[in-house]
């Protein structure tokens, strides 16, 4: 058994069990894969793909376990690979983040800039997607960094730093009844418009829907999209009531829409940043938590990255006080 058989191994698994596209990912040949897996299979004594022809068609129960496997051994070898350079001293390398589009189109660019311009040999790797999405790229080692918002049941695997808080506001062109009513705003009186608000989570009960169900309200949600700007969009095409991240509204927004207060209607939420337990830091790595949060001092990022436990974990960060995020400080909604 070599290393070369476990890396081509994992990228069939990460290619769909489509060996031409493993092939294709590691720039090399799909004979040359197929031939060290036969070779793998035949020296473990076992099966750990079905076929259908010459596809593959499932991993076999026996597969499972040597992939899991398979994958911590490679875990480890970057691991070994980062300590060295570390030791080195060298400041080359590559950082993969997973996240979604409201941290990387509203949170990311400045500490991306700032990270960039202080280790300009570093590659950064930046993938979008929903939280189901993100746990695939993470729990398969394909990234590095998962940065997400609420629920943590996909990502149990992960140690896990709080990043920040935030809550949602509502969003309506600066003509609407909302935009001219004095009073507080009211899950009751949302429930009066057409809403329009972000893709909700595929596992999980979404904590939008429970805040109105409890009220014993049913809204009726009109339009939903994973981007903050396409659903601005609809809100200035008069689609419904927007309901978004609160640091998603920019100070150039308010030409024509108008930001209302959503605190304590909705629970508030925080942001995450999630690394797998195993995982070697470098130090840049670190860097980019402390730019990404710099309420958390890198002595206690170091620490961290070395907890044992959750509990030892927790210990660590249950005195730090999280900021509270919004979007333009002109706006004092959306800095709620």
């Amino acid at each position: 058994m070599t290393l070369k058989q476990l890396k081509y191994l994992i990228a069939i698994v990460d290619s769909g069990l489509n060996i031409t596209a493993a092939a294709e990912r590691l720039y090399t040949s799909q004979p040359g894969i197929s031939k060290q897996l036969k070779q793998l299979e035949g020296e473990l004594g076992m099966q750990l793909f079905t076929r259908k022809g010459k596809s593959l068609a499932a991993i076999t129960p026996a597969g499972e376990e040597v992939i899991d496997r398979a994958r911590r051994v490679l875990r480890e070898v970057e691991n070994i690979t980062s300590l060295s350079r570390e030791l080195k001293g060298e400041q080359t390398g590559t950082l993969s983040i997973a996240t979604t589009h409201t941290q990387a189109r509203y949170v990311l660019p400045e500490v991306i800039q700032a990270f960039s311009e202080r280790y300009p040999k570093v590659d950064l790797e930046l993938h979008q997607g929903t939280s189901e999405q993100i746990a695939e790229l993470i729990n398969t080692h394909q990234v590095d960094f998962a940065i997400a918002s609420g629920s943590r049941k996909l990502f149990s695997n992960l140690k896990v730093l709080p990043i920040y808080h935030w809550n949602r506001i509502a969003l309506v062109p600066k003509g609407h009844e909302l935009a001219q009513d004095k009073r507080a705003l009211t899950l009751q009186s949302l429930a009066a418009y057409p809403l329009v608000t972000y893709v909700f989570s595929l596992t999980g009960e979404s904590s939008f829907k429970q805040a109105f169900q409890a009220e014993g309200l049913d809204p009726r949600v009109a339009f939903t999209a994973r981007d903050a700007d396409i659903i601005k969009t609809y809100v200035r095409m008069g689609m419904g009531v927007g309901i978004i991240a609160s640091m998603a509204y920019e100070c150039r927004d308010q030409d024509d829409l108008k930001a209302i207060d959503a605190t304590g209607l909705f629970p508030r939420i925080t942001t995450w940043l999630g690394f797998p337990k195993d995982m070697v830091l470098r130090s840049y790595m670190l860097d980019f938590i402390h730019l990404l949060a710099p309420h958390l001092p890198l002595g206690i990022i170091r620490e961290a990255a070395k907890a044992e436990t959750p509990e030892a974990l927790e210990a660590l960060l249950g005195d730090v006080e999280l900021p509270v995020r919004g979007g333009c400080p002109e706006d004092s909604a959306a800095a709620a």
